[in-house]
């Protein structure tokens, strides 16, 4: 079975209804960081907008951002980057009347003949549900993606408590199916400490059996990576193989950690400037094809809002973006799921559990 990326068709803007529109209103930023009242919401669907008699698309999107005319484009921008003077479409409609039009079903779906709703995966998943065909799909989208997209991964701490899962992660990224990881300072903490110590958070990482004053282990793995300056240094120093962090530095394949209240530490490059995490994360987030977010609510949630259900290609076609949210708590994967993008599935499972099934689906063995 191979992956086929359903099409995208653009509107007909010949019809009567775009013909007609007016073109959609622009008015200019009061102040930095505001945007104009009635100011229009981006969405995570494609979205066109009439200015001088010419529909044009909104090819870089993000949910719960504002259009900005800017140099002939639709820019989606923050509130919080916006300029006094910058144009920002206002208009509250979706359906042409103020010349602005947003698309939900511009891509072929296998829906039932006659379910027109814009919210298409709007089901519950739990742990009675069937997931072989959801890995069966995977598959053949990383396979796809490893050469054809970009495919980042959102990875929470509970996901580097097991050898084999950091071994199974391990293969994927040396063999090309990981592009760019998203993560907090727990996830590289605990992954750094099974490589510098053989434990997480003080217990056996294989047997899970509770080392003597294993409760230090995680605050000298941070520690002595603070004196070293980096996660790369220290790494160097220490002679660290195996498991995620050290994996993504040898195959320079980049992360983004992102800082929070409760943080040890934290480990040297995390971000604890809130805002600037979030520009990171978005810069990782441009481009993916496919985004799998596993383990980590708040994380998922955040990633989530980045991300657009499509895609504007390097050679102007547009397609899906597929988002998978993997958590062992249907509460988080339905929540994922009610974002109503056109490609989030949710599969509710152990994530350790996954990680190992998926790399076995490749065929990928373990890493040492």
């Amino acid at each position: 079975m191979s992956l086929k990326l359903a099409k995208y068709t653009a509107p007909d803007f010949t019809q009567e209804i775009f013909v007609n529109a007016p073109n959609c209103k622009l008015e200019a930023c009061p102040r930095d960081g505001v945007a104009p009242e009635q100011y229009h919401a981006m969405s995570i669907y494609p979205e066109y907008f009439k200015i001088d008699g010419k529909w044009l698309f909104a090819e870089e999107s993000r949910m719960d951002c504002v259009a900005v005319y800017k140099d002939g484009k639709i820019q989606v921008i923050e509130f919080r980057n916006l300029y006094e003077g910058d144009l920002v479409v206002v208009g509250r409609t979706e359906k042409c009347e103020e010349g602005i039009y947003v698309y939900p079903n511009g891509f072929e779906t296998d829906k039932p003949e006659g379910n027109d709703d814009t919210f298409a995966f709007r089901t519950g998943r739990s742990r009675e549900t069937a997931f072989s065909k959801d890995y069966d799909i995977l598959r053949d989208v990383l396979q796809h993606d490893r050469d054809n997209g970009k495919i980042v991964w959102v990875l929470g701490p509970a996901f580097a408590f097991d050898q084999d899962a950091r071994s199974a992660f391990s293969a994927l990224i040396k063999n090309g199916y990981v592009h760019a990881v998203l993560a907090g300072n727990a996830l590289a903490t605990h992954d750094l400490e099974g490589a510098y110590l053989g434990t997480a958070l003080g217990q056996d990482i294989y047997t899970t059996e509770n080392m003597p004053m294993g409760h230090y282990n995680h605050l000298d793995t941070i520690n002595r990576a603070r004196y070293y300056g980096s996660i790369k240094e220290f790494i160097k120093q220490e002679n660290l193989h195996g498991g995620i962090i050290s994996t993504l530095e040898e195959c320079n394949v980049p992360y983004v950690l992102c800082g929070s209240i409760r943080d040890d530490g934290p480990l040297p490059p995390v971000y604890g400037d809130v805002y600037e995490g979030a520009n990171r994360m978005r810069d990782e987030v441009r481009g993916a094809t496919t985004v799998i977010c596993m383990a980590t609510m708040l994380h998922t949630i955040a990633t989530g809002n980045m991300t657009p259900s499509y895609r504007v290609m390097p050679d102007g076609t547009v397609r899906e973006v597929y988002f998978y949210c993997v958590d062992i708590a249907e509460f988080v994967v339905n929540k994922l799921a009610d974002r109503g993008s056109l490609s989030a599935h949710g599969i509710v499972t152990n994530v350790q559990d996954f990680i190992v099934n998926v790399a076995k689906s490749l065929g990928l063995k373990k890493e040492d």
